[in-house]
């Protein structure tokens, strides 16, 4: 006794050969309108961590005022936040445990730099930017308390 299907087998055909050209041609359209916005994104991604770092370290620059009547100077910097400074005016109320429990470093790579006072503020936290010079447009530009 031999099986056989209720439905004879119809023949599969693969793609032609157009088939194929036309999917090759919308995905090169797709990647051509989609791949130059995708690239400018890690860019703008370290500005933007660059700005909530600055906003972070502001506000612990603020609770260390708040406990000790004034900012930590410029050469007590920013470690001040993490240390009990040693030199120079000695916080009378330094919060045990510190204001930051690290430094963090820019999103390139560079300490944040930190001027009391400052030349635009009160106060200046900031990076230098992708190419850790002063000034600069672009990538390179200076990001700091100022733009907050």
């Amino acid at each position: 006794m031999t099986f056989r299907p209720a439905h004879p087998r119809r023949p599969t055909h693969g793609f032609t050969l157009i088939e194929i050209m036309v999917v090759v041609a919308i995905l090169g359209i797709l990647a051509a309108l989609v791949v130059p916005k995708i690239m400018g994104r890690p860019d703008e991604a370290r500005i933007v961590a660059a700005k909530q770092d600055i906003a972070a370290i502001r506000q612990a620059l603020n609770l260390y005022r708040l406990d000790n009547t004034r900012y930590p100077t410029t050469e007590q910097g920013l470690q001040a936040l993490v240390e009990k400074p040693v030199s120079g005016p000695i916080p009378g109320n330094w919060k045990r445990g510190g204001y930051l429990e690290r430094l963090p470093n820019d999103p390139w790579g560079a300490p944040y730099q930190y001027l009391n006072p400052g030349l635009r503020g009160e106060i200046d936290v900031f990076s230098l930017g992708a190419d850790s010079a002063a000034g600069g447009e672009g990538n390179n530009k200076d990001i700091g308390s100022w733009e907050l």
